[in-house]
């Protein structure tokens, strides 16, 4: 059945937004794929839509187009979704000298782990390998979730306790995972503090390692 309603949130980078509907209790989910239209979706904009609902995950619209959109189907719709995909287009998930970077960082972060484990500055190297491994794969979980949550208009993950992740030693976990899912990879105040708790966490290793704060 189709409804009318407006776009009352669009969001550019993550390429999905939410239609407020008279006929409608809830918000309406829907995805740029979703969207039929010569120009990008925007807030306020009055749209037609057709509404579906899979799986109790709330309601999700389909064929989503400004109202009065002449629906033109061929060579039109041809033309106009994959324009409006392009100005949509992921930039790569990181630059190789973030790569380099990362790994370099990584390699510095194990040595110091194995030689804290081996002069005893950290516990035993059976239960640092447990920790560090629990962590990380805690703090990629998390990054999954909060994808999965962005994907389906759910309440995310507060940007903070994916921080306090990658300090307390998930760092190389996010940093996979950003790069897997393509999650956080692009919002530049985000990785400028990832990249903050990632240098505050390997330095405070270090000093612990060295013995400076004991």
């Amino acid at each position: 059945m189709q409804k009318q309603g407006s776009i009352i949130r669009w969001d550019a980078a993550r390429a999905f937004g939410f239609i407020r509907s008279p006929d409608t209790s809830a918000d309406v989910f829907f995805h740029l794929r979703d969207f039929r239209g010569a120009a990008p979706p925007r807030e306020g904009l009055a749209v037609t839509y057709e509404e579906i609902h899979v799986g109790g995950k709330g309601p999700r619209a389909m064929a989503v187009q400004p109202a009065g959109y002449p629906g033109a189907r061929g060579s039109q719709r041809t033309r106009s979704r994959p324009a409006l995909r392009s100005q949509y287009r992921r930039e790569p998930a990181s630059s190789p000298a973030s790569a380099s970077l990362f790994l370099l960082l990584a390699a510095g972060w194990c040595s110091l782990l194995g030689w804290g484990t081996w002069t005893r500055q950290l516990p035993p190297w059976w239960w640092t390998l447990g920790a560090v491994l629990a962590v990380n794969l805690l703090t990629f979980w998390v990054y999954a979730a909060d994808k999965n949550a962005a994907r389906r208009g759910r309440w995310r993950i507060p940007e903070n306790n994916l921080h306090l992740l990658a300090l307390l030693g998930g760092w190389p976990g996010a940093w996979l995972a950003q790069q897997a899912m393509r999650h956080k990879s692009s919002k530049r105040p985000f990785r400028a503090v990832y990249w903050l708790t990632v240098a505050v966490h390997c330095i405070a290793l270090a000093a612990w390692v060295a013995g400076w704060l004991r």
